[in-house]
């Protein structure tokens, strides 16, 4: 069989997560966003709820195929530890510059986030695959999924009640509240989505996307690799949804759960997308998505600063009352053409477009930004 080439369905994928992740962050009005395009409120699972673990997954997949090139090119190991290293830095840096741009307040700053969690993730997964064989990495997985399940089921703090799993009663709150106070998502109550304690099964997470990278990599026909992805896929969801009447499923504690029936899904999207794009050659459509998944970090980092520049730069109306640049756009131009919704989509939708406009400049001139 011929070396693996590059996974254009991979790119793709990529990118479109990337920019749903843009559709769902930016509505117009929060007020005015249609449920599929909300978080549930805690237990269930919605199309915004696959954002995060498809990106994690995604990074996974393509670590099985940058380390193993790196690793070829390179006898010794510290170029690849330098290069994880750099990346975990700045990854945790541009996450806390985005809670830190515009605020200017260390006191109350957020430490956890998006970014950060991939920064962690990227580097403990990293370690587990530098420092172990198949079945060490194997291990290393079910023990960050069983082992956060038992640690929330049977550990005891203050203030526990019979439901663990339930807001302000679980232990990943009550060690963030503890460990990151002050400086959490949500301070009134110590809580935060991306906190400590439930990033060790988003660990996982990129793990179950390394050993989908390595499947790819293997020298079998492409047709056994895409039925391996679907049964996968299958075994994840029923395994997700069993584990679920134990450990609900759950975006803000990341349950353990969450982790495999996300993981399903996410197979599942990539085998379609590998069969029609790398298989069958329609390539042609999936030109917006390889170009935002190209620089997925520029995106999301960039869209990110954007929206907050648009949210917290005051300008003052004709009739002399204050409101936001983003304010202006949507009360202004959007809302009194297109109504509530309407204009809250297509806010998020032009901003989109704007990002694929801003990229594909990028792509033109072959600027990729790398971590």
């Amino acid at each position: 069989m011929s070396k693996p080439t590059r996974l254009i369905s991979l790119d793709a994928f990529r990118g479109f997560t990337i920019m749903l992740m843009i559709l769902v962050n930016n509505p117009g009005s929060w007020q005015h966003v249609f449920s599929p395009l909300l978080h549930a409120d805690w237990h269930g699972c919605t199309p915004t709820d696959l954002v995060f673990p498809f990106f994690l997954f995604i990074m996974g997949t393509a670590m099985a195929f940058s380390f193993s090139r790196r690793m070829e090119e390179n006898a010794s190991r510290w170029p690849l530890y330098r290069q994880i290293l750099k990346r975990t830095f700045l990854l945790i840096f541009l996450g806390l510059f985005m809670a830190w741009y515009l605020r200017w307040n260390f006191s109350t700053l957020r430490f956890p986030g998006v970014l950060q969690r991939i920064g962690l993730c990227y580097f403990f997964a990293s370690m587990i695959i530098m420092h172990s064989k198949q079945r060490g990495q194997i291990a290393w997985t079910a023990i960050l999924l069983i082992g956060y399940w038992l640690a929330m089921a049977l550990i005891p703090f203050p203030g526990r009640t019979a439901d663990v799993w339930v807001l302000n009663s679980n232990l990943a709150q009550y060690l963030d509240g503890i460990l990151l106070k002050g400086h959490l998502y949500k301070n009134d109550i110590g809580f935060d989505p991306e906190g400590l304690l439930s990033t060790l099964p988003a660990i996982a997470q990129v793990m179950l996307g390394y050993f989908t990278g390595q499947w790819l990599r293997r020298a079998i026909e492409p047709l056994q690799k895409t039925n391996g992805l679907f049964i996968a896929a299958n075994i994840a969801v029923v395994l997700g949804l069993t584990w679920s009447l134990f450990m609900p499923i759950n975006k803000q504690i990341w349950t353990s759960s969450y982790v495999l029936y996300t993981t399903g899904l996410a197979l599942h999207f990539l085998a379609i997308s590998y069969w029609l794009i790398d298989i069958k050659g329609y390539s042609k459509f999936t030109k917006p998505f390889v170009i935002y998944g190209s620089n997925a970090i520029l995106a999301f980092f960039g869209s990110g600063i954007m929206a907050k520049t648009m949210y917290l730069w005051k300008v003052t109306k004709a009739d002399g009352t204050v409101t936001s640049m983003k304010g202006l756009l949507y009360d202004s131009v959007l809302h009194p053409l297109f109504g509530d919704y309407g204009a809250s989509l297509l806010h998020a939708l032009l901003y989109i477009l704007i990002w694929l406009g801003i990229l594909t400049w990028f792509y033109k001139k072959k600027i990729f930004i790398k971590l």
